[in-house]
């Protein structure tokens, strides 16, 4: 034991250490033996700092400072290290670092865009295809841009889920429609990319909900046109407006558990729509589901009756 404080107390006063700290710190408490070697320590010296636990294996080649971190960012930019220096986060993982995902899962993956390193315990993927436009840095880490990591994610969600995963993020600003077109232009035979081209080629505003998700889909099913969603204006944001027909269409998650303010507020909003001649049509999730056969013969009468009109501008 006292041979262990001793040597602390040597490392402690080395010359090298604040490098080596520096350098760690960049990389989420990790370290490379290259990048050991290139500080100054000998071969020796990092075994010895093994031995006396100062450095944790974590993969072949790649250490940790003791303490060891267990935070997921630590555990992918280890993993990316002991990729190589081409290596990056990729989808799982990269899909928590973007915050695509609520939590975080083994195993790490990485990909490769050259060389064929395979850290144990890691989901290594080959992708030649990988180009510098689709690699980024989140949090420090070597990682897949927004878009990439989209496309590598699609083929595992359901369409609900990339749904979401697509207007969530488009919302957020790390997406961009631009940005989606170029990754599914430059990967025609990626499995993600026939998932992904609709959300793509969508000019619409994003949607906000799984409500909105399904009145979208419901709009599409029985061919009724499309509104714009989420449109700013008299102060609020209207769910979906069809300005051509002056027809506001409000999606109530709910019909019988509002508060008394929240109700009186809806129709309160409603009556101060009609100044602009502009009709509210309220549908709960419900009904949707329900009778959905009535809801779209209503709206597709509703529309016909209004015909086209003068839209009003979009105000905030």
């Amino acid at each position: 034991m006292g041979d262990i404080h001793a040597h602390r107390r040597e490392i402690a006063q080395d010359s090298r250490e604040a490098s080596i700290r520096d350098l760690a710190r960049r990389q989420w408490g990790h370290l490379t033996r290259a990048q050991l070697l290139e500080v100054g320590l000998t071969e020796g010296g990092i075994d010895r700092r093994l031995r006396n636990g100062a450095l944790v294996r974590r993969f072949q080649g790649v250490y940790a400072l003791a303490p060891a971190r267990e935070d997921p960012p630590a555990l992918i930019a280890a993993a990316v290290l002991a990729g190589g220096p081409t290596a990056v986060a990729s989808h799982a993982s990269a899909a928590f670092l973007w915050g695509f995902v609520p939590q975080f899962a083994h195993p790490l993956e990485i990909s490769l865009p050259t060389g064929d390193r395979r850290p144990r315990h890691v989901t290594t993927h080959r992708c030649p295809s990988l180009q510098p436009r689709d690699i980024t840095r989140q949090h420090g880490v070597p990682t897949t841009t927004p878009a990439r990591t989209t496309l590598d994610l699609a083929p595992r969600l359901s369409h609900k889920q990339l749904t979401r995963l697509v207007n969530d993020h488009l919302r957020s600003g790390y997406l961009k429609r631009a940005a989606l077109q170029d990754v599914i232009e430059r990967n025609p035979l990626h499995h993600g990319t026939t998932l992904l081209a609709p959300f793509a080629d969508d000019t619409s505003n994003p949607t906000e909900s799984p409500f909105e998700d399904d009145f979208k889909a419901f709009l599409a099913r029985y061919g009724l046109p499309l509104p714009v969603f989420n449109f700013p204006f008299n102060g609020r944001r209207l769910d979906a407006f069809f300005p051509e027909h002056g027809v506001i269409v409000e999606l109530d998650g709910w019909d019988f558990h509002k508060d008394r303010d929240a109700f009186r507020d809806d129709r309160e909003r409603d009556t101060e729509h009609l100044k602009f001649g502009l009709v509210t049509v309220r549908i709960t999730k419900d009904r949707l589901i329900e009778t959905p056969d009535y809801e779209a013969q209503r709206l597709q009468e509703i529309l016909e009756g209004r015909g086209p009109g003068c839209p009003p501008t979009e105000t905030a």
